[in-house]
């Protein structure tokens, strides 16, 4: 499916790849739920989040705390306070060490309530851009606090975009348990 680029696309697009997900995490085998991911073997897989996700239960604290940050952003900009995406200090080029912090906050979180956690924080993102006009999700300079791309743009990454990231970790994750049979 290529990039969403109006509003229906979007909502669609969240929700087919949220539902997506939730359907191969519940068909995951016994030994697939037990299995730590490791990517460690593949030298194609360098990048941190490789490395850093280490179970279900990490993939759904990683886009949970993901949503909050666009959540958080959108709120705090429409009620005219001038916040940028990323918290401080952290930037898109050390966004990484922002997300190892999620990671490290979330290790006591239980794999059911992270899962309860992101289904609401998905519903909340869902009800924030049903809210939203055309206009504003996907005309650019729409938002002064938005910068050069679309409000859209950052609803898309962090729905339907982040979901197949999701579902892309999972499904090679499951091959690396089948190649250990």
């Amino acid at each position: 499916m290529s990039r969403p680029t109006t509003k229906a696309e979007q909502l669609t697009a969240a929700e087919e790849n949220y539902e997506s997900l939730n359907a191969l995490i519940s068909g995951l085998a016994q030994n697939e739920r037990e299995n730590s991911f490791d990517f460690s073997g593949n030298p194609k897989k360098m990048e941190a989040h490789w490395k850093r996700d280490k179970n279900i239960r990490d993939i759904y604290i990683h886009l949970y705390e993901w949503h909050q940050l666009l959540l958080n952003w959108v709120r705090a900009n429409q009620n005219g306070e001038d916040r940028p995406f990323l918290p401080q200090p952290y930037n898109w080029r050390t966004y990484g060490t922002m997300n190892m912090e999620f990671w490290k906050k979330h290790q006591k979180t239980s794999e059911e309530e992270a899962k309860k956690m992101l289904d609401t924080s998905h519903r909340e993102v869902m009800k924030l851009a049903e809210a939203l006009s055309e206009e504003e999700l996907f005309t650019k300079g729409v938002f002064k606090w938005v910068g050069s791309s679309t409000l859209g743009s950052y609803f898309v990454s962090n729905t339907s975009s982040h979901y197949a990231w999701a579902i892309k970790k999972i499904k090679a994750h499951q091959k690396n348990c089948a190649m250990r049979l």
